[in-house]
């Protein structure tokens, strides 16, 4: 049952989710399935057994194109995209004067334009931004498409079924696929650290689509805790919680995403938002660290929760962003940010949960290994 509140968008699956018993919230101003009756441990669970289907519809879907368009993207990201090749995708980052995280987002080269997914809290803001700050560009919002993710190490396998071509595709690969006279999106990525595609389809297909999707007896429909539970075992950041714009991508360990071209010495160094806080933290180091973090405990520690170096001190030294039961590895996981110090695997922390002070470790990310196609 719905209690959708008259200001809520839905997404074309609405219906759907309805059908298939979801319990729905309210998400970045969408009606939206959090679970489903097989409840969010099992949902998380058969995710990881075999393929879980979900409703990403509400995220931005921006087509961006003119002349030199991955260049003129790279004066809002600290990462490469000029040498991004046609059918390949990349995970980047808006930055501002700050060096802050205004959204994190996929950038995908579709030959004669760039297609970039953005988060539906922030969608709004990133188009601005991008108009604001790309004139020479067309900014187009996609606004007749569903978006759908399937997960799992079942996950080719099911949409093999459907798009036979989709074996041929690896990780960050993107490519048109057509089914029943349409042409869909896809992408072989997700937020769940399973291998997985992420499909763009005509909005009026999309309920035919997911249901022949969910006809396979390997997919189940998953919602909004799952995917949470899911892509924090993953060790993948939630906007609004791990990143926002207080954190730099040195802060949030996304060094990684960061190319040599853009940094000090490479090619295409700075000439992004917060170039001169961020080049500075990659060479020497940020002041304070994402991390994961164990609780020793059987106690789920929530965002929010304070941490400090000792049992008995009083200064608090950081917080936990990101946290709760990990169903895959059976026991409480969180992440959060501390002084880089204190960031090292295996130091021990204590957090302040309910009035009393528990330990909790500090442990490399991911919790679990991630089982891309690569």
């Amino acid at each position: 049952m719905s209690d959708m509140q008259p200001d809520l968008r839905r997404t074309p699956l609405h219906a759907l989710h309805l059908e298939l018993g979801a319990k729905m919230v309210p998400f970045a101003g969408y009606d939206m399935p959090v679970q489903y009756p097989l409840g969010v441990m099992g949902e998380h669970l058969h995710c990881r057994a075999k393929a879980g289907l979900f409703d990403v519809s509400h995220m931005g879907q921006v087509i961006l194109r003119g002349p030199n368009a991955a260049l003129a993207l790279e004066r809002l990201v600290p990462v490469a995209l000029a040498e991004l090749a046609e059918g390949r995708q990349r995970y980047a980052m808006f930055t501002n004067d700050a060096g802050g995280i205004l959204d994190d987002l996929m950038v995908a080269n579709r030959g004669d334009h760039l297609l970039v997914v953005v988060n539906a809290a922030c969608k709004a803001a990133d188009l601005a931004h991008m108009r604001r700050t790309l004139p020479e560009l067309d900014v187009t919002e996609v606004t007749d498409r569903a978006l759908l993710a399937l997960q799992g190490p079942r996950a080719e396998a099911v949409l093999a079924a459907l798009l036979p071509d989709v074996v041929k595709m690896r990780f960050m690969d993107v490519a048109n696929h057509d089914w029943n006279g349409v042409t869909l999106w896809v992408s072989r990525s997700g937020y769940t650290g399973e291998d997985g595609f992420e499909i763009s389809v005509p909005e009026a297909q999309a309920d035919a689509f997911a249901r022949a999707l969910l006809a396979h007896g390997d997919v189940a429909p998953i919602g909004l805790g799952a995917r949470d539970s899911l892509r924090l075992e993953a060790g993948l950041c939630l906007y609004g919680n791990d990143i926002d714009t207080t954190t730099t991508p040195v802060e949030a360990a996304l060094n990684w995403a960061i190319q040599k071209a853009r940094r000090a010495g490479g090619a295409r160094a700075g000439g992004f938002a917060g170039a001169d806080v961020i080049l500075p933290q990659l060479a020497q180091g940020a002041a304070r660290q994402r991390v994961g973090l164990i609780p020793q405990g059987r106690a789920p520690m929530r965002a929010g929760t304070p941490l400090f170096v000792a049992q008995d001190s009083a200064a608090q030294i950081g917080t936990i962003t990101s946290g709760g039961f990990g169903p895959s590895v059976e026991r409480p996981v969180a992440m959060g940010y501390v002084p880089a110090e204190y960031a090292g695997a295996e130091t021990e922390l204590w957090a302040e949960l309910r009035g009393k002070r528990l330990p909790v470790r500090v442990a490399a990310l991911p919790f679990r290994p991630s089982t891309y196609c690569k």
